[in-house]
């Protein structure tokens, strides 16, 4: 009897130890999972949060940029200037894009073409010659017009006439020229038997352009193709008193073998909202991801093991 008491006392003690290993296991196990669903909740909450966040940014930014392109509009829409009060203006940047009427002289010997410029998405150049401002000693760039390259030989291009003696030019205050990217320095092209003007006629032009009755056309040839144009290292090359904080583009029918349709600046307005909408899109997917595999599967899951 002892010898059959001992080993019932025996098996009930296993018995015990493993309902109580097999209890530890079991809550080891639902304290895994619970540490995981919150691990992946907190991972899901904060992906939403960041990509909603993103979201917003973007719609920040196509709202400034919607509030500079109204701010344009406006500055397009406002009094021209006279050429008085264009010479009495310190800070480009407060006239941008307003509508601007100049008198004064085409320096033609500096005609610059800046190459790789589209218009109507047909490659080409646009034509830059320095205007020297009628009773003053200012000179500013003035972006003329697009003319087609030719595909053959780059360096053959299209005639532009410049006109002789003082001329009047309507356009708009525009930023510099536009810089293109270009890989190591800046070529210029210009053909061998270029007649170059000096920096001192060029000067004595500029300080009293309304006693410039001589034609001041470039000589044949005499033209330079460049990639990009910073103002101040031309103004520097040429020695022109050359305003570096704005140009001129101008406006007006096509006309001297240029095209004038500008293009609209691109502010990517509707790249900034497809960047919102796909940030919001992520963040929906990863919240619907979460509620289908962390709530809507785990319930069906118990709800079958409960119903089969």
């Amino acid at each position: 009897m002892l010898k059959g008491d001992a080993e019932n006392d025996a098996d009930t003690r296993g018995q015990t130890t493993g309902r109580a290993a097999s209890a530890r296991s079991s809550e080891e196990w639902k304290g895994a999972r619970r540490g995981r669903f919150w691990i992946i909740a907190i991972a899901a909450f904060l992906t939403i949060a960041a990509t909603a966040s993103l979201g917003r940014w973007q719609l920040a930014r196509a709202a400034q940029k919607e509030a500079m392109q109204a701010e344009s509009e406006a500055q397009s829409r406002r009094p021209e200037l006279d050429q008085q009060t264009f010479l009495s203006t310190d800070k480009g940047s407060d006239e941008m894009l307003r509508p601007v009427r100049l008198r004064g002289l085409w320096l033609g010997a500096q005609t610059v073409y800046l190459d790789n410029r589209q218009m109507h998405g047909v490659p080409g150049f646009y034509v830059l010659t320095p205007f020297a401002l009628e009773g003053s000693n200012q000179t500013v760039m003035v972006q003329r017009g697009w003319i087609q390259r030719n595909f053959e030989n780059r360096t053959q291009l299209q005639p532009v006439q410049t006109v002789a003696g003082l001329v009047e030019v309507v356009g708009r205050i525009a930023p510099p020229p536009s810089r293109l990217l270009e890989l190591g320095k800046s070529a210029v092209v210009a053909l061998p038997d270029a007649a170059s003007s000096t920096a001192s006629g060029a000067a004595s032009a500029v300080a009293s352009p309304s006693v410039a009755a001589a034609p001041m056309a470039a000589p044949e040839g005499s033209y330079a193709i460049r990639q990009n144009l910073d103002l101040e290292a031309f103004r520097v090359e040429t020695g022109l008193p050359l305003r570096t904080d704005l140009s001129l583009q101008q406006s007006g029918p096509a006309s001297e073998g240029l095209q004038r349709d500008w293009p609209a600046p691109a502010l990517g307005i509707e790249r900034h909202y497809g960047y919102a909408f796909q940030w919001f899109a992520l963040s929906a997917l990863v919240a619907l991801l979460y509620v289908w595999f962390q709530l809507i599967a785990p319930w069906r899951k118990t709800s079958r093991a409960q119903h089969g």
